[in-house]
């Protein structure tokens, strides 16, 4: 699940952290929990292998499952969330009030929901990644306590769980845990919105360097009125290695009763109005040098390690939003009637109702996936994964609600039903957790930066003129244009799918190939200069959506045929219309990456966005405008 505060300047943090070669990668994990699936060892560098053009397979498939004992223990989870939001939560009147009803949230700290992620030896449920993901679906039901749990745990507590030490977890996370206190995290300023690295909070050592004096504003804290636990990121003087002082981000853990802690109105938001969104003050506030949160002058890799973690999940959590969506669109159409024919039977109608089948089960697929890599041992390195879910996700949930609505006719667009309440609690998406856009960025350059690592030296002998390199990608290229047979070891009677999807993995392995080379070819061209090429770059993230979202589909679709799940032949059936349409879509964007294609119109968009801007207005005459 998700939170919107520190949305806006997480997207400078994972645009610096992408575009610098020399930071150093931490580790992102998603849970300190004991618990983990019964998955075998996987391979942990799945995306960005993709940029050379190579499938691990090991990382992917088979699709991840559970055993039949933690699907037991899932199940005793869901029937009473389930109930809970489907008998007791009043979503319209969350949203009319603006505020969660007391009962409710006392409700929620019963079911253990504060807690999900909390290791179970500190009062919390120690839940998985992928058991996180199950309850989400169910929690997204209503979008403002989807966002209050999340702001809560997936960011406000998850510090403490990442970056805390014994006696931090031990004094913090059992109260956190049960509800009795709330979290929030603190990081969007009014002056830095996307340049986290502009924050001007500041927190100074006092002279018997006991605690720090903290001071600064947070805007658009979700919770921010209720917590009483904040994990706030301040800039603090430092001395450097080279005994020089410098400024550098540092996380704190701060309690509203260390004083000086006040926050103003909840925000009036377009949607998810019931979650408390505000600002956040700290004056002269006195913060113990022991709740410093992870290295001093370390803030910024807390803060992207927070980031990283919890992406993952919107892709179920928006599925299982999804998933109802359908179910009540689906009876509107099926009894609605014009022209004498219910609407279902109508060939437009029915198409949106397979986008949203085939948005969901997408979503849905690369988030499982997602999650069972995170439960694997060692804390892996998914963060470009779980980017990619929250790019896909938030997007196809913005078109199928729009679509949703497209159905229902005048009933969507009333305020007596929930639909329009969704499509504004929806909008929000793609804002939160890293802006779309920079996560593009992101994506992206995380991945260029681990193939130009590896292919510098190939890529200097081309650049020097090296004869035999030369000549070897000439060649190879020659084979390319006449037509390779590209076997990436997905088909066949060893392959990894199923032979009902053996077209589409053949699609797959056919884009990755050339998604290989294309990149190196980027590398060449551009070099580090590659860094500011942000049409290029949103291409390139483009594409490995795409890849991501195929070998989740594919690998899904072949567990479930030979399982012998039920519907398994639908699985099939929107697993094949997806890796089709992708694939169609991808060939066309990496000729666009192409030098010379004439499908490129980058430079004329560049010329129309400078004119427009130059003038700050649209500058074209009126169609009714003559010459005097």
């Amino acid at each position: 699940m998700w939170g919107i505060s520190g949305s806006m300047s997480c997207c400078g943090l994972i645009l610096r952290r992408a575009a610098a070669a020399s930071v150093c990668w931490a580790p992102v994990a998603c849970t300190a929990s004991p618990r983990r699936l019964s998955t075998s060892r996987r391979s942990r560098a799945f995306a960005k292998e993709l940029f050379l053009g190579k499938i691990e397979k090991k990382e992917v498939f088979p699709f991840p499952e559970v055993s039949q004992d933690e699907l037991n223990e899932i199940n005793q989870f869901v029937g009473p969330i389930e109930k809970f939001f489907t008998e007791e939560v009043d979503s319209q009147k969350i949203d009319q009030e603006g505020k969660i009803p007391k009962e409710t949230l006392e409700k929620l700290k019963s079911l253990g929901l504060f807690g999900m992620q909390v290791p179970e030896e500190y009062g919390g449920l120690g839940l998985s990644n992928t058991m996180y993901a199950r309850l989400g679906e169910i929690v997204s039901l209503d979008g403002s306590i989807a966002v209050m749990l999340a702001a809560h745990q997936a960011i406000g507590l998850k510090g403490l769980i990442l970056a805390g030490t014994e006696e931090q977890k031990a004094k913090y996370l059992p109260k956190l845990a049960s509800g009795e206190h709330i979290a929030a995290f603190c990081l969007t300023e009014p002056a830095s919105g996307s340049d986290a690295a502009s924050i001007q909070a500041r927190a100074v050592l006092s002279e018997d360097k006991k605690y720090y004096v903290l001071n600064g504003s947070k805007v658009w804290i979700t919770n921010g009125g209720l917590a009483n636990i904040f994990t706030v990121f301040a800039k603090i003087k430092v001395v450097d290695s080279d005994s020089s002082v410098k400024d550098k981000i540092t996380a704190f853990i701060v309690e509203r009763d260390f004083g000086g802690v006040t926050n103003g109105k909840p925000e009036d938001k377009l949607g998810i109005r019931g979650s408390n969104t505000c600002e956040v003050h700290f004056e002269n506030t006195r913060v113990p040098v022991e709740n410093v949160l992870g290295e001093v002058g370390g803030g910024f890799k807390v803060a992207m390690n927070i980031l990283n973690s919890g992406r993952f999940s919107m892709g179920s959590s928006v599925a299982g939003m999804l998933k109802k969506l359908i179910e009540m669109t689906a009876e509107y159409a099926c009894t609605r009637k014009q022209f004498n024919r219910n609407l279902s039977e109508f060939g437009l109608i029915q198409e949106k109702f397979a986008l949203m089948a085939q948005k969901a089960y997408v979503m849905e697929s690369m988030a499982y996936l997602t999650a069972g890599m995170l439960d694997q041992p060692g804390f892996p390195d998914c963060s470009i994964e779980a980017a990619m879910v929250k790019v896909f996700s938030s997007e196809g949930a913005w078109q199928c609600v729009s679509e949703a609505l497209q159905i229902l006719g005048g009933t969507g667009y009333m305020k007596g039903y929930p639909y329009e309440r969704m499509l504004r609690d929806t909008r929000i998406l793609l804002i939160f957790e890293g802006t779309n856009e920079i996560l593009r960025m992101y994506i992206a350059l995380t991945g260029l930066q681990h193939a130009g690592r590896i292919l510098t030296a190939r890529i200097n002998e081309l650049k020097r003129g090296n004869v035999t390199t030369v000549f070897e990608t000439i060649g190879r290229r020659l084979r390319d244009s006449l037509g390779r047979t590209v076997d990436l070891g997905l088909t066949g009677n060893l392959g990894a799918v199923h032979p009902s999807v053996a077209d589409s993995a053949r699609k797959l392995e056919e884009n990755v190939y050339y998604f290989g080379r294309t990149v190196e070819t980027l590398l060449l061209r551009f070099g580090k200069a590659i860094v500011e090429e942000q049409m290029v770059l949103k291409r390139v993230a483009n594409i490995l959506i795409n890849l991501y979202g195929m070998t989740a589909v594919l690998s899904r679709a072949s567990r479930s045929m030979r399982a012998g799940l039920r519907n398994h032949d639908h699985e099939v059936l929107l697993a094949n219309i997806f890796c089709a349409e992708a694939y169609s879509q991808n060939l066309f964007t990496l000729s666009q990456l192409d030098k010379y294609s004439p499908d490129n119109l980058d430079e004329q968009i560049k010329k129309v966005s400078q004119q427009v801007l130059e003038r700050r207005a649209y500058i074209c005459a009126h169609p009714l405008d003559q010459i005097s």
